[in-house]
């Protein structure tokens, strides 16, 4: 009977029958050629032989459950979503994803040993007229995602490092991976060695949890390889962006459960959308983890949730400024290159500040995407010196020059009942900050002036100049430095928190902001080198400088002595 099986089911069998056959120890070396001895016996303690894998074409269910049959497996449909293999062939094929629809099931199989194995089986349905017939018959000839994999039974990543290190020692080449939210998975592809003994070619090491810190290092590594599908992919980075705006404007995830799956139907008409345009909005957003796809419908996830408007760290603010006027401003970005003149000013007719000051509702969306990176603050109000100030017997004063809508003041009278608290701000932003202060329970604790630099307060303990000086060329900083140093007394400290620039080139968030300000407001980040040079100027000096989250640091800054 096997002999009059053919296509999709004869390989799907022959694939079962390898699962029964190998284990751990005898596929190692057979995939590895040279493995052995105390490398094979760490690689052995840490993974395990877990599946096969193949992609399959059926034209529906019917199909795809008559196939699992004649193979003697049981798997419960419809399959899952698979994110992964999905976006792989999207770039392959060079197809929208969203027209891809990708399913993974994974029946368990016995093997010889005894041991708990599965068939891992990728699912392309390919209906009749479709137009994927290509595609089906260009991956059962190259056969891209038939692979083998491996997994990790301590998913620590330091053992993670271990064995990616160890496969590249014996040949094996990164060949893609990533995080599956649909299942709480990461995946690293290997493309086996030449040498070796089998017909898979392709080896995967999958890992529970999310591990995208230890896989950014082996993609690189992999795209380094492929410098035409690393340039599609940055060349779509716009997309990316508009989604998420869009996603956010829509407020889409507002309208969305973070534990069950709701229909698209159901979506749509809670947000006053077209369900089909809207369903492919969210298969996209579901490759950024924003969302997951099931039977149900769509799922909030926790990245996605940041973009619910109104709650506690919200990101929305920011979706929409990134996606707005800063967006329409990046578009002048060689303008600025070429001239020196500030995008956003060539686009507006008017610097940032004045733009966004003439529009309440901008200047509001301004204020909330400033407070929406405040995921930055979270170690501020532990800072020493705060911590000291707070600890002084007469109690001790915080001025937060330019402080926005107080988000930063709050958190450190909240850390620091002793303390007191001053925001200098622009009239409309000092209103939005007494509002937010008030409600906090600090406003009896917190004075509020209007004014500009030239206004700082004098007689505090501590100043804060928060993401300020990365606004203004260097000229107009120390300006602001002076302005500090006259009002601080001798015993004051000043915390300036900022990105900065690394000294050795490596990737940082601090970059990418150093091209924003240049582009929208004339600004820059800087090192830390130039930061003190700044301070010099305006008679202070540079005591310490502590890490933030997303690439902050805090500059801990006091007078010069003479």
């Amino acid at each position: 009977m096997i002999t009059t099986l053919s296509g999709d089911t004869s390989r799907l069998l022959a694939t079962v029958d390898f699962v029964k056959e190998q284990d751990t120890a005898t596929l190692l070396p057979l995939l590895l050629p040279g493995l052995d001895g105390p490398e094979l016996r760490a690689l052995v303690e840490h993974c395990r032989f877990a599946h096969a894998a193949l992609l399959v074409f059926p034209s529906g269910d019917a199909e795809l459950s008559a196939m699992l049959g004649d193979c003697g497996l049981v798997a419960e449909l419809p399959p899952q979503p698979s994110v992964v293999v999905r976006g792989r062939l999207a770039v392959r094929h060079r197809r929208p994803a969203a027209e891809l629809e990708v399913g993974i099931l994974r029946p368990a199989v016995l093997g010889a040993d005894g041991g708990q194995r599965m068939v891992e089986v990728f699912v392309l349905t390919v209906p009749p007229g479709s137009g994927l017939d290509a595609i089906a018959a260009h991956e059962r000839d190259r056969r891209h995602e038939t692979h083998v994999a491996f997994e990790v039974t301590a998913p620590d990543p330091l053992v993670l490092r271990g064995l990616c290190a160890t496969f590249a020692r014996h040949g094996a080449l990164p060949d893609g991976g990533g995080y599956n939210p649909h299942e709480n998975g990461t995946v690293f592809y290997f493309a086996a060695p030449a040498e070796a003994k089998v017909e898979y070619r392709r080896v995967e090491l999958y890992v529970p949890g999310d591990h995208r810190d230890v896989l950014a290092a082996h993609l690189d590594e992999y795209r380094s390889r492929q410098p035409a599908e690393t340039l599609l992919r940055l060349l779509t980075g716009a997309w990316t962006t508009q989604a998420l705006a869009a996603f956010a404007q829509l407020r889409v995830p507002d309208a969305m459960d973070a534990e069950r799956a709701t229909g698209v139907e159901e979506l749509a008409r809670e947000v006053g959308a077209r369900p089909r345009n809207l369903a492919t909005l969210l298969r996209y957003v579901a490759m950024l983890g924003a969302v997951t796809e099931s039977r149900d419908g769509f799922r909030l996830t926790e990245l996605g949730a940041l973009l619910r408007g109104g709650v506690p760290g919200s990101m929305r603010a920011l979706a929409l400024m990134y996606g707005g006027p800063f967006y329409e401003s990046f578009a002048g970005l060689a303008h600025t290159v070429r001239t020196g003149e500030v995008a956003f000013e060539h686009l507006f007719g008017e610097n940032h500040f004045d733009h966004f000051a003439r529009d309440p509702e901008l200047a509001e969306l301004f204020d909330q995407s400033m407070a929406a990176g405040s995921a930055m603050f979270d170690p501020v109000p532990t800072h020493p010196v705060l911590t000291a100030a707070a600890g002084r017997p007469a109690g001790a004063t915080v001025v937060d020059v330019a402080g926005g809508n107080g988000e930063l003041l709050g958190r450190i009278l909240a850390a620091h009942p002793r303390l007191d608290g001053i925001l200098l701000e622009r009239p409309h932003a000092v209103e939005a900050a007494r509002i937010r202060l008030a409600e906090a329970g600090h406003g009896t604790r917190c004075a509020f002036l209007s004014g500009d630099f030239a206004d700082v307060p004098t007689g505090g303990d501590v100043y804060v100049l928060s993401r300020i000086l990365h606004d203004w060329d260097d000229e107009r900083c120390r300006e602001i430095l002076r302005h500090c140093a006259r009002a601080m007394p001798d015993h004051a400290d000043l915390l300036v928190v900022e990105r900065v620039l690394p000294s050795d080139g490596s990737v940082s968030l601090a970059t990418a902001w150093d091209l924003h300000m240049m582009c929208n407001v004339g600004g820059r980040e800087r090192h830390a080198d130039h930061y003190a040079a700044l301070f010099a100027d305006a008679g202070l000096s540079l005591v310490d400088q502590a890490r933030l989250p997303l690439d902050g640091n805090v500059l801990h800054v006091r007078k010069a002595r003479s």
